[in-house]
């Protein structure tokens, strides 16, 4: 079992001259998910290399036991300072894709020919695709087989906007995840704010925000576990 996680670049949030990136706790949860699992994770980003961690999410307070047992694992610390780039990687080569969030994917992910090619193969492929958090912004130009939005009729959550609002940043992002999906015809829906929401249609799994990282990728695994056929 080959999952792939893809990762931001993107490290400036906006023009507040703060810095931003991925989310510690979204991308160390799955993870382990995964890696408990046995599933072979390759790691990949715009960029290569090590991608950017949002300072926030490396703050005491935003601790998790995946977040220590990340710290404490040599493996795991090396493999995300070594990221593939994500022009160089193929869906051919996975059985499903993950997308951790943070702010940085709003920025070049969401606008990234590579990612969206990568997702549409994916899915053409009979093959799972989840995205958590903020990391449903990157499926805005992913187009179904017709040229429609992908997300178009389908059950989706993300970033709320309620949650966008309480951390202050509503008017410095690129766009508002629950907006996006909305106009481009998916059936938003929201759990409680900073509450566990995951959502399923077919191949595409998504996770409203943090503490929605581990059950989106358990969720993955389950959809994974039903295509039998394509599995390595």
């Amino acid at each position: 079992m080959k999952i792939l996680m893809v990762l931001t670049s993107h490290d400036r949030l906006g023009d507040t001259g703060k810095k931003t990136g991925f989310w510690l706790e979204e991308f160390a949860a799955p993870y382990y998910v995964f890696k408990d699992a046995g599933a072979d994770i390759t790691l990949a980003s715009p960029a290569g290399g090590q991608p950017p961690l949002d300072p926030k999410s490396d703050e005491p307070d935003a601790q998790t036991a995946d977040t220590k047992r990340f710290r404490a694992d040599k493996e795991a610390v090396q493999a995300l300072a070594s990221t593939s780039r994500l022009a160089s990687v193929r869906a051919d080569d996975y059985d499903a894709v993950f997308y951790p969030g943070g702010h940085g994917p709003l920025w070049d992910l969401a606008e990234s020919r590579e990612s969206q090619s990568l997702i549409e193969a994916t899915l053409a492929a009979g093959k799972p695709v989840a995205a958590v958090c903020h990391a449903p912004g990157v499926l805005k130009n992913v187009k179904a087989p017709d040229g429609s939005p992908l997300v178009k009729g389908k059950r989706v959550t993300g970033f709320a906007n309620s949650e966008e609002e309480a951390v202050g940043l509503t008017k410095v992002v690129p766009f508002l995840v629950e907006d996006m999906l909305k106009s481009a015809g998916g059936h938003y829906s929201q759990g409680a704010d900073w509450s566990s929401h995951v959502e399923t249609d077919g191949l595409l799994v998504t996770g409203q925000n943090p503490a929605s990282s581990a059950e989106a990728a358990k969720v993955l695994l389950k959809v994974l576990s039903e295509q039998p056929s394509k599995t390595h």
